[in-house]
């Protein structure tokens, strides 16, 4: 799933194309939205909502869009092939004399008054990469929830805005918290919290999502991804469990030796590996 960052970063080249501009093109491939055309409005700004997308109008509208799984934006200069997918995959297309923008596979699209956003984002915490960044917000709503398991509530977005589940993993596992602890015992959440933010920060100028500091692909996590695998620092067998209530997009990496709790938890953890027994997280 795109996170926080990849919004960021896509919203920022939308901007940087979009800003000023008047639409030449202006397509909605949605059914509720199929008979709108945005064609001659003008785009005032691009601004990312945790992991919404905001395209806000001159004339008092805003353009929301959500790129949950699979979801992305292209920009081609005019004449250029488009390869975010097949074409039944394109959801909206806004063109200006010199840019195409191409969203594939989008979300959740909204047209809305511009002071009507708070209708659709405003349930959302503070935004990890936002201006509205609020630490000590973000950490009241957590301690709000105390018994929730903290791998659930990091990515709670009505907590704080932007985390997904890569940045969730790897922000336990360099704090050395177990995904399943409760919230109450963590022990240092305004840590976690903010190596959450660092490591996004880190990343949020470029495509690759890297928190060793290292590139290289297979270099550039700790725990994400890396099921069955040696833990780099302690050589233990990362594990992958089941966390949250959708559990389909809620797994969950973790070393049970670094991020190792004195709670028992049995989080129906798996290794990958067909026929293995599941590992109990202590």
């Amino acid at each position: 799933m795109p996170e926080g960052d990849t919004v960021w970063l896509a919203a920022k080249r939308m901007d940087t194309v979009l800003h000023g501009a008047t639409l030449s093109r202006g397509e909605l491939r949605v059914p509720q939205l199929a008979a709108t055309d945005l064609t001659g409005a003008v785009v005032r700004e691009v601004v990312p909502r945790g992991k919404h997308m905001l395209i806000r109008l001159a004339d008092g509208r805003t353009l929301r869009t959500h790129f949950r799984m699979d979801g992305s934006w292209h920009v081609y200069r005019p004449g250029t092939p488009w390869r975010g997918g097949p074409g039944h995959d394109v959801r909206a297309v806004l063109g200006t004399g010199e840019w195409d923008c191409v969203g594939y596979r989008l979300h959740d699209l909204r047209l809305v008054p511009t002071s009507a956003e708070g209708d659709l984002v405003g349930h959302l915490g503070p935004d990890l990469l936002g201006p509205d960044w609020d630490a000590e917000e973000a950490l009241r709503r957590l301690r709000d929830r105390p018994d929730e398991q903290v791998g659930v509530a990091l990515l709670d977005q009505r907590n704080l805005a932007g985390i997904g589940n890569l940045y969730k993993v790897e922000t336990l596992f360099l704090c050395g918290v177990n995904p399943w602890a409760r919230v109450a015992d963590v022990p240092d959440l305004p840590g976690l919290v903010q190596r959450a933010r660092t490591l996004m920060l880190a990343n949020r100028d470029h495509p690759e999502q890297s928190t060793t500091g290292n590139l290289r692909r297979g270099q550039d996590h700790w725990v994400f991804g890396r099921q069955g695998r040696p833990c780099r620092r302690c050589r233990t067998r990362i594990l992958l469990g089941d966390q949250g209530p959708d559990l389909q997009e809620r797994v969950t990496w973790w070393c049970p030796r670094c991020q190792a709790t004195p709670v028992p938890a049995d989080p129906a953890a798996r290794t990958g590996r067909p026929g293995t027994p599941a590992r109990r997280a202590t």
